[in-house]
């Protein structure tokens, strides 16, 4: 049973480069048996169209001290089984069982691992067995993940690098093969992080691929167009098309078995600048005009497609945080999900036309970076808090997709809540917060300070923005006062939607040495240059 959002071509290429690969091996038994793949046991003989497929290889994610998921996706309903060891050579192995796949959540599987060792590399081994001919095992997808450590009995850490980015397949550009398909993933893989946080935009749903788009120097870029992104997204089976789109390149897969991910959303895994009470009337691409719809379908694929963990009581909750150990913690934040509706954003009260945290996500934000023991905070934002991004003109009015609204005056509108949180971290004495963004499609360094702002009560911060990873690169944007920011550093594009061609694909790294506990933010092209950085002392030892 295939996924019909993915091109016959491809899946067909999938199965016979699998296919051909178990004829130049021995056939892949259960990883569980007795004398399986540990001792090199020949497999057992099974007719090929009875195994499972993984068209998109394997993803690990929202790793804590002691768990992790583990995410596949099949073409059939399977059995996911794992072995996992803190051995490359699968040692002392410990055994866990998934769920069956199902086609009411495309085939997904997430497996929660628990009782993982802190502080170590985990290697694993992902299998399926096939739920309509047992026996029929897929071929196992080898990976590792490190989790989050906890001081020894000398109160040792090791460093702790954490990289960002955004914004994937966007404005036209899709997966070229010639020229080297999705190689951001290969840059971020050879980073070698500890955790990789996507800031949103993880497909483009509302931005379907032309088979070819002519570039400035004559030569043609050729996507890979698949049926799922030949059109906007509407229907469930597209949403979930454009997340397994992006997974069907090489780099993405092996990227996917190796970094952890966290995870979160922004616009464009629905459509453009979207709030929930937002008609598309005047879109002639879309039959179903509601927002509201639409983004109940993309959540839904969200969370089958990434390796997200479901929150125990709000099943759909993306705002969370991770700690890594005494030197990090990372709130990841939703600015789409609680938003009052795009508007001129000059509201002089805060409430819920006002509001882009929504009362719960900002009391959790507020009290977690309070009551957080790590020496540095980090803010996983999908928007940027001073760069203005203006949304069309409604009603006579120009309104505004983020935080900002370009009068460089005292709080207003969205900026009511950041002015709120600033205020009551300074009031608490927190220190050491660094804010981290992609959605502008350009790298910059901005330095926010009260002595250059309308808005005073605050400590000092640093906002960094890193991305597009795979889409066109844009900017610069212009910055709004209220809150004083300054830029530092920016690297724009010398015109509009440049291509991924043009290495002009950025991510971030935040790197922790234990020792001093100064944090050193880099901003980095797809080459693995780096542009800029800084060394940014522990505020809290002075």
């Amino acid at each position: 049973m295939t996924d019909p959002t993915i091109s016959r071509r491809l899946f067909l290429g999938a199965t016979v480069a699998s296919g051909a690969a178990l004829l130049r091996s021995p056939q892949p038994a259960s990883i569980w048996s007795a004398r399986g793949l540990l001792e090199g046991a020949p497999g057992i003989v099974t007719s090929e169209r009875l195994r499972p497929v993984l068209p998109g290889g394997v993803q690990t994610g929202d790793v804590l001290h002691d768990r992790a998921i583990l995410w596949g996706r099949v073409d059939r309903p399977a059995q996911c089984l794992v072995e996992w060891s803190t051995s490359e050579k699968f040692t002392n192995v410990r055994r866990v069982k998934g769920g069956v796949t199902n086609a009411a959540s495309a085939f997904t599987s997430h497996l929660d691992v628990t009782g993982l060792p802190p502080g170590q590399t985990i290697h694993y081994r992902m299998q399926y067995e096939s739920a309509d001919s047992p026996g029929a095992f897929s071929e196992p997808v080898i990976g590792s993940l490190r989790t989050p450590q906890r001081p020894d009995a000398r109160g040792n850490v090791r460093p702790v690098r954490i990289a960002w980015s955004g914004d994937m397949v966007g404005q036209g550009w899709g997966i070229d093969e010639a020229r080297g398909g999705l190689r951001i993933y290969d840059a971020l893989r050879r980073a070698e992080p500890d955790v990789f946080v996507h800031s949103g935009d993880n497909i483009y749903a509302d931005q379907p691929l032309l088979a070819e788009v002519k570039l400035d120097d004559g030569t043609i870029w050729k996507n890979v167009v698949t049926e799922a992104k030949s059109k906007v997204a509407e229907t469930l089976d597209e949403f979930r098309g454009c997340f397994a789109y992006n997974m069907l390149d090489p780099h993405a897969q092996k990227f996917g078995s190796s970094v952890p991910l966290i995870t979160q959303w922004d616009d464009h895994e629905v459509v453009d600048n979207w709030f929930h009470d937002l008609v598309l009337q005047n879109d002639t691409r879309f039959t179903e005009k509601r927002v509201r719809v639409l983004a109940e379908r993309a959540k839904q694929a969200v969370f089958e497609f990434l390796p997200i963990r479901r929150h125990a009581v709000e099943r759909d909750r993306i705002y969370r945080s991770f700690s890594y150990g005494p030197l990090v913690e990372i709130f990841v934040v939703d600015l789409r999900s609680y938003r009052g509706a795009n508007s001129g954003n000059k509201q002089t009260e805060l409430n819920a036309a006002s509001s882009i945290l929504g009362p719960d996500q900002f009391k959790w934000l507020e009290q977690g970076l309070k009551n957080s023991r790590a020496t540095w905070k980090v803010v996983a934002c999908d928007m940027p808090i001073g760069l203005i991004v203006p949304d069309r003109m409604r009603n006579g009015e120009r309104n505004y997709e983020a935080i900002a609204n370009a009068d460089n005056g005292v709080p207003l509108g969205r900026e009511l809540e950041i002015a709120q949180l600033l205020r009551s971290l300074k009031a608490g004495n927190v220190r050491n917060v660094v804010w981290v963004t992609a959605d502008v499609h350009y790298a910059a360094a901005h330095h926010y300070a009260p002595d250059r702002a309308a808005f005073t009560e605050f400590n000092p911060f640093w906002e960094l923005v890193a991305g597009p990873m795979h889409s066109g690169t844009f900017g610069p944007n212009q910055l709004d006062g209220t809150f004083g920011p300054e830029v530092r550093f920016a690297s724009p594009a010398p015109k509009p939607n440049r291509p991924p061609s043009d290495n002009m694909q950025f991510y971030g790294t935040l790197d922790v040495d234990p020792r001093t506990r100064a944090l050193t933010a880099g901003l980095w092209d797809v080459t693995g240059k780096r542009l800029w950085s800084i060394e940014m002392p522990d505020e809290t030892a002075r």
